[in-house]
């Protein structure tokens, strides 16, 4: 570990502000760390997290570990056996930084809010491309949904604006969940996305065109 993430780790909760973290996630893909087990394990959340730590002799590169991440939907949990981790980093911030070299956007997110579709209105609809949702991580999210039941999960891009995109699971192809789960499934959905992306579950009937996930 260098004496700048060292520098870093050692700085007080209290203090661990947004400059903090532009610091920490420039250092920490210059790092090595080791794992603390050879397997991911299941956090307080129930995700599956490799646990790492850091240390003075430490021997596997952080973006060779980032990498083998993002292909398992695996976040990551640093230094788990302080009383808080250092950092948890969940699947969708994984993926995002190997797609674009930032683990975090300025975008806001509604993740999970209720969407009202007005008669008369206009939307925008389209598939998300292979760019928004690499083949990579649609195969780490079929699985997940594979296990839940769900068998072709299918999705469409809706916006108002053609600038703000709701990423919209269709109901019918997930069940049919009663209403009151629906800010579930979104909050669980949105483990495997990016912070930005605004995860939201439509009744195919209310929009048209949905396409296999």
């Amino acid at each position: 570990m260098t004496t700048q993430l060292q520098s870093l780790l050692n700085s007080p909760e209290d203090t661990r502000d947004q400059q903090w973290e532009i610091n920490f996630f420039e250092q920490f893909v210059k790092e090595k760390v080791d794992l603390v087990f050879p397997d991911p394990k299941p956090g307080p959340d129930s995700w599956p997290y490799l646990f790492l730590h850091t240390g003075p002799n430490a021997k596997e590169p952080v973006k060779d570990v980032l990498g083998w991440l993002s292909e398992k939907g695996v976040g990551l949990a640093l230094n788990p056996n302080k009383e808080m981790p250092d950092y948890i980093m969940p699947y969708g911030m994984i993926w995002y930084y190997r797609e674009t070299g930032n683990f975090l956007s300025d975008h806001f997110k509604f993740t999970g809010k209720k969407l009202q579709i007005e008669q008369g209105k206009q939307y925008f609809t389209g598939e998300p491309s292979k760019a928004y949702i690499p083949e990579y991580v649609r195969k780490v999210v079929r699985e997940f949904l594979r296990q839940q039941g769900v068998l072709n999960p299918r999705v469409c891009m809706l916006s108002e604006d053609q600038q703000y995109w709701d990423l919209c699971f269709s109901l019918e192809s997930l069940g049919n969940p009663p209403s009151h789960e629906h800010a579930g499934i979104a909050e669980a959905l949105g483990w495997f996305f990016p912070n930005h992306y605004s995860i939201v579950l439509i009744s195919e009937s209310a929009i048209g065109s949905f396409y296999s996930l």
